[in-house]
């Protein structure tokens, strides 16, 4: 399948596109986040993708889930949207964005976490304390750096 956001790259080449994304921070019984280390960037992430066009945003947020590390989600939380100048992202290949991404927490899914398509090159558990921003893929470091300070307060 052809996805919108490929079709507009076709019209308007590495132009910025906004892009709505829909995103799932997996978090394990043990309390540690499940990131994939980008094939692109090789930077680390949680599991996301862009909004189909007529797609609901929580059936986009588990079908990339699904897509990218082999989960599926039994049930989401809403945790947050990111936008803005932060979520403004130029890829390696040039396309420019510029995201609103609707992200979820997952504590309740199925599964055992495995690559599934080329986007990520290695799945990983961490806890929060062992994750820096520096490691994160720029466009959620907000995202990352919220869920930290939240859960310091619990």
């Amino acid at each position: 399948m052809t996805s919108y956001i490929q079709e507009l790259r076709k019209l308007v080449g590495h132009r910025t596109l906004i892009q709505c994304a829909a995103s799932v921070i997996v978090v394990d019984p043990q309390g540690r986040l499940l990131l994939g280390l980008r094939s692109d960037n090789n930077t680390w992430c949680y599991s996301g993708g862009s909004v189909e066009i007529d797609e609901v945003v929580e059936e986009c947020a588990k079908r990339e889930l699904e897509e990218e590390m082999g989960l599926e989600a039994l049930n989401l939380e809403f945790f947050c949207v990111n936008s803005g100048p932060q979520a403004h992202y130029i890829y390696p290949n040039g396309d420019e964005v510029s995201n609103f991404e609707i992200v979820y927490i997952c504590r309740d899914y199925r599964g055992e976490p495995k690559c599934v398509d080329n986007e990520m090159k290695e799945l990983k558990f961490f806890y929060p304390d062992e994750i820096s921003l520096e490691m994160i893929s720029p466009p959620i470091r907000p995202v990352v750096k919220r869920y930290k300070e939240g859960i310091a307060f619990q």
